[in-house]
């Protein structure tokens, strides 16, 4: 009798999971004039962040002068900062501007994967971009030999796909569960313990492997990306005065964005999940601040950088006029 029993348990199971096919979410704020004037300072925010970082892929891809790796780099991060932005932002905005927020479940699925995909993603780019850093620092007359155009290659190839199998197990942990409501999610876009919370099932081991496989990567990148840098700082005291300032220039930029980055990350990763506003505020600076900064620093603080975007709208402007 057991045997038949649970058969038709399992088979129960299996129908619970498709009781829910479309999600409510409530959104950063309740108040309808709050969010239209959240409406109004993010959909600039957005659109900075997508000129500004296209205008430093353009810029890399055009301008012969930015040929070294850590252009090559940057020119990814940027693609990445595009990519991992719009994969919310968007949808965000619009929908402050409706009473009822939803969201397919597949549509919930596809944004956590792609969030998750880009999100690691740009945690490989920026080991990778300090390893860049350390070895042409610390190692000045090996350096065009060590980072070889195939290894640049090979290094941002492994970022991405890194991302890619990284995301690739949160989803096939997502999937098995069973949604048979109810459907508001307390978040403003799809998010591993939010849509865990409506699961209709215990979760914690799904939370353990999630706490692994996205928390520990964020410490331990962090951890290895403070040590590259500590070991950079510490090696420019044998450098020329010139030479100390101008790596402290890039290596500052790139210690702003990790620590920009990084310090959100660990915060929502690292524990618990909760349903705090602070959380849902923690999310708006990685998810929609920081994709904005990440090219005023790198621009503002890279005279190449500078020079190469005159010199091309310079360009565009001269071939405007003819």
């Amino acid at each position: 009798m057991s045997q038949p029993r649970g058969r038709l348990e399992g088979m129960d199971s299996m129908a619970r999971t498709n009781n829910v096919t479309e999600l409510i979410i409530t959104g950063l704020f309740q108040d309808p004039e709050v969010q239209r004037a959240c409406f109004v300072v993010f959909l600039p925010v957005y659109l900075a962040t997508v000129v500004g970082n296209g205008l430093i892929v353009l810029t890399v891809r055009v301008s012969k002068s930015l040929r070294a790796p850590m252009y090559f780099f940057l020119s990814h991060l940027s693609l990445v900062e595009i990519s991992y932005s719009s994969t919310i932002v968007p949808k965000f905005i619009t929908d402050l501007l409706v009473k009822v927020k939803t969201i397919s479940l597949k549509g919930c699925l596809a944004q956590i994967f792609f969030s998750h995909f880009l999100g690691v993603t740009e945690i490989f780019l920026l080991v990778v971009m300090a390893y860049d850093r350390y070895v042409a620092i610390c190692k000045p007359l090996h350096y065009t030999n060590i980072m070889s155009h195939r290894l640049c290659h090979v290094l941002v190839a492994s970022s991405w796909l890194g991302g890619f199998f990284h995301s690739i197990i949160q989803i096939l942990i997502t999937i098995q569960l069973p949604f048979c409501g109810p459907n508001v999610i307390d978040h403003y876009f799809c998010d591993l313990h939010p849509l865990f919370k409506l699961a209709c099932t215990d979760t914690f081991m799904e939370g353990v492997i999630v706490l692994a496989n996205s928390g520990l990567i964020s410490v331990f990148s962090f951890l290895l990306l403070v040590s590259s840098y500590v070991v950079i700082l510490v090696s420019l005291r044998n450098h020329s005065a010139e030479g100390r300032r101008k790596a402290l220039s890039t290596c500052a930029s790139h210690i702003m964005v990790v620590i920009l980055f990084f310090g959100p990350a660990i915060f929502l990763y690292m524990r618990p999940a909760s349903t705090f506003t602070e959380d849902k505020l923690v999310a708006v600076f990685y998810t929609v601040v920081t994709p904005m900064l990440n090219p005023i620093i790198y621009t503002l603080r890279n005279a190449e950088m500078k020079v190469a975007m005159r010199r091309l709208w310079g360009k565009k402007e001269n071939s405007g006029m003819e």
